[in-house]
């Protein structure tokens, strides 16, 4: 039973429930319980006077256990002794899995709709559109921070195209970042400088905000203006000099065949190093212009053949170790012959994601998502385009047109804010 209790006397032991949307506090996880004074100062500081708890799953001092969750199968008043515990178990299992993807999607939307609101406000107001860019890029970089391992997941996008390229590039990028250990402000300004590197593209005809193979010259040249009226519009909205150069240099190549300045590698930021590579891999895989998309493993390979030429070879190398060789939104079969889809990567075990099965005798509804890292004798034996896998199973495991990511934390917590979220309905 949830209750409430003035924030003043919040204690250590107590296992909360935070309001007020995911972006509106540096905690990864909205439910968890406190371990630390630090923790109480943080939640005092968000400016509530009461917080919800829940004093069942709670451990306070002189309790005599921490009381845990209720085991899978019971409810908190009627357990049914008669069902069968691996049905159960099943259930149990699903319930939480669709609550964690239904809680990263929540996230995400979260998250694009901030960036629309700062985005939409860049004409009218450019110094509170730089603000509440720089507020999203802390939000989301405090979430990453915050968490141990970090779950790249395939999500659902909705048709705000620009939002969730802007996202993808972001969360990416800022990802990235934490494998290569850059300093956290550097961080904050290369996320910002992600959200707003195609802000320019506001003020380019919607026929030039891609660069199409039909081009002529002075139609390429009204594309490639983007980047300077996004520099422009990125100093009106006070963007840090780091995101900045970030804006500026997005489109730059290590060989120095980029523009707008054709700018060798040794010659940009690490930051836009970092968004120039996941910028093209979030064009790859999610194309403005009518040529094919490639899968995510089309993608990475097609980065890597290029890599020595266009890419910074460390940048490229994180981006692999993080995104793994078959990224969220591969198509796969298996070492037993089964075909599945990749919808989440462990960052810092990339070579054993979390697989969506093919598996005819299962709703697809009802199809749990096996995780390849508690699967040793289970693999990928190798990645397909759609047009390589059966229909029934490609209708089955249902890749959505475009390829949409964001992160979550795996810990421990995760999995019990998921029972949580199942339990409130």
């Amino acid at each position: 039973m949830v209750s409430t209790i003035a924030v003043e006397d919040l204690c250590v032991g107590m296992f909360v429930q935070l309001e007020g949307g995911w972006l509106s506090h540096p905690f990864p996880l909205s439910s968890f319980r406190i371990v630390t004074v630090e923790q109480i100062a943080t939640i005092r500081g968000l400016g509530l006077k009461h917080q919800k708890w829940v004093p069942e799953k709670s451990a306070l001092q002189g309790d005599t256990a921490a009381l845990q969750p209720p085991a899978p199968g019971a409810s908190a008043s009627v357990t049914d002794c008669t069902a069968d515990p691996a049905l159960q178990q099943h259930r149990e299992a699903l319930l939480a899995q669709r609550a964690a993807v239904q809680r990263c999607e929540r996230q995400h939307a979260e998250a694009a709709k901030a960036w629309r609101d700062a985005s939409d406000s860049v004409g009218a107001r450019p110094q509170a559109a730089g603000r509440s860019t720089e507020q999203l890029t802390r939000a989301i970089l405090d979430k990453m921070l915050g968490a141990d391992d970090i779950g790249i997941r395939l999500v659902g996008g909705g048709g705000d195209r620009a939002a969730t390229h802007a996202l993808n590039v972001a969360v990416i990028s800022m990802l990235i970042g934490r494998t290569l250990g850059m300093a956290e402000a550097d961080m904050l300004d290369m996320g910002s400088g992600a959200l707003m590197h195609d802000i320019g593209k506001l003020e380019v005809a919607d026929r030039f905000r891609h660069a199409d193979e039909g081009l002529n010259a002075s139609e390429l040249k009204a594309y490639r203006d983007h980047v300077d009226k996004g520099l422009l519009l990125g100093q009106k909205m006070a963007l840090s000099p780091g995101a900045l150069q970030v804006l500026l240099q997005h489109h730059e190549q290590a060989d120095g065949s980029g523009f707008p300045h054709q700018l060798r590698s040794e010659r940009t930021t690490t930051a836009a190093r970092v968004v120039a590579l996941v910028n093209r891999y979030d064009n790859l895989c999610n194309p403005q212009a009518q040529v094919p998309a490639l899968t995510p493993h089309e993608a990475v390979s097609m980065l890597f053949s290029q890599g020595p030429q266009r890419f910074d070879a460390a940048v490229l190398n994180a981006f692999i170790r993080m995104m793994g060789v078959y990224p969220a939104g591969s198509l796969v079969q298996l070492t037993d012959d089964r075909f599945a889809m990749v919808i989440g990567v462990n960052s810092s075990r990339p070579l054993k994601p979390r697989v969506l099965v093919h598996d005819a005798r299962v709703q697809r509804n009802d199809a749990l998502v096996l995780d390849l890292e508690t699967a040793p004798d289970l693999g990928i034996r190798r990645s397909l385009p759609a047009a390589k896998v059966p229909h029934a199973a490609l209708d089955y495991l249902g890749p959505r047109p475009r390829v949409n990511y964001y992160f979550e934390p795996l810990q421990h917590a995760a999995a019990e804010e998921a029972r949580d979220t199942v339990a409130a309905g």
